[in-house]
């Protein structure tokens, strides 16, 4: 088949590498360096006209800001196949008020919440909870808009930087886990789960990223906590709203089971990098069934191996980024067995390959356990250099002290 990809970060990357290796023509708007050594690269955010040029069999969307815009209302009213949720279900990820409440309406657990739409209410609804205190703020923050405040003084900042329109919610104790499904409006197929490593810091300190790496492990959930899931989160939203589209359950998982943390309507970055390189295929075609309605549930194909993704970051990144250094060593990184390096804020310069934006790369490995993953993936990072370069020095290890292998 002939698949647009629409992106430009690693998500995107990933997507794309995972559907050349089954043999997809790939088209990307905007693309990457990286992605242009997998298909072909158009640079422009003029999304409908590429599609019109290309005529694509199906395009996938990555981003959520194009699927918050309507980009796949805009698609399907030119009769063009594309894998993405209208604007309204993409309210879900859009507004953190709305999605709370229709979590509210649809019995799906998650945390207590009071809605606030001034900085009085938020710092009124402050009186109704505990610390720590979860402050959201309701539009698309790309990851960064959650503050956990730990006393009155933390929380009346979070609520003045994140402000106006807040959710200010209880602080769940528990596991974070994140549980991705394709949905063609009535039917999904989960993807293995994953965990993402969310602050910047080792030791799950600092504050809040896109996401600093992740891993796909198939022991993360049994196969009781997967039907919970399914059957009291994923299943309602679904049935409520026929989404049609990638249906991502941000989970805590408490000692009263999985509640959701937050919806997102789209693939996770980082956790797409782990869970394409654990493929073994079948994403091309379960795709293109679910976008016409109609999800192939033999589709995907898993390999049993599981997979870690680190992420190095530009220096100044959750902050005020640097870019324009020159990035050494994917060339060595990838030479190692079962290494893939994908590219997320990088651009061609004059003298090479250059950083672009806060998270550069995202190192990807599998291994015969979680162990050597987590072994020959840093041994790839070694590899690789740029000025300021960081990265999270402890990603996986709480599925060590799960299983200590």
């Amino acid at each position: 088949m002939k698949i647009l990809v629409i992106g430009g970060g690693g998500r995107e990357h990933a997507i794309a590498w995972r559907l050349s290796l089954e043999g997809h023509d790939v088209y990307a708007a905007p693309g990457n360096p990286g992605i242009a050594q997998v298909g072909q690269v158009l640079a422009t955010s003029d999304y409908l006209a590429v599609a019109e040029s290309v005529q694509p069999d199906l395009t996938v969307v990555g981003p959520e800001i194009p699927l918050a815009a309507g980009l796949a209302d805009q698609f399907r009213a030119k009769d063009l196949l594309i894998f993405g949720p209208s604007q309204e279900q993409a309210r879900l990820e859009a507004s953190k008020i709305h999605a709370k409440d229709f979590m509210r309406r649809t019995g799906i657990p998650t945390a207590r919440f009071v809605r606030a739409e001034s900085e009085q209410a938020a710092l009124d609804a402050l009186k109704e909870f505990d610390f720590p205190v979860v402050v959201k703020a309701d539009g698309l923050a790309a990851g960064k808009g959650v503050i956990i405040a730990h006393n009155r003084a933390e929380a009346e900042d979070a609520v003045r930087a994140l402000g106006p329109l807040l959710v200010i919610e209880e602080f769940l104790q528990g596991e974070e886990v994140s549980f991705i499904v394709i949905s063609d409006g009535k039917n999904v197929i989960p993807f293995e789960a994953t965990q993402d490593h969310k602050t910047v810091f080792d030791g799950d300190t600092g504050p809040n990223t896109g996401g600093m790496g992740a891993y796909c492990d198939g022991r993360i959930l049994t196969g009781a906590d997967t039907q919970r899931v399914l059957d009291n989160i994923i299943q309602p939203a679904v049935e409520a709203t026929g989404f049609t589209g990638f249906l991502y359950a941000g989970l805590m998982m408490t000692a009263d089971g999985p509640k959701v943390i937050e919806f997102n309507v789209r693939l996770g970055d980082p956790e797409t990098q782990p869970l394409m390189h654990r493929l073994r295929g079948g994403f091309g075609e379960t795709l293109y069934g679910a976008a016409r309605g109609n999800v192939n549930h033999a589709g995907l194909t898993w390999k049993p191996e599981p997979s870690v993704c680190v992420v190095l970051a530009a220096a100044g990144y959750p902050g005020q980024i640097r870019t324009g250094d020159a990035i050494t060593g994917i060339d060595a990184a990838t030479a190692l067995d079962n290494v893939q390096v994908f590219q997320a804020g990088t651009k061609i310069g004059p003298h090479g390959l250059e950083t672009s934006g806060g998270r550069v790369l995202g190192v990807t490995c599998s291994g015969s356990d979680l162990s050597s993953a987590v072994r020959s993936t840093y041994s790839a990072v070694e590899c690789i250099h740029f000025e300021g370069m960081h990265y999270r020095r402890d990603i996986a290890q709480k599925g060590f002290k799960r299983w200590r292998g």
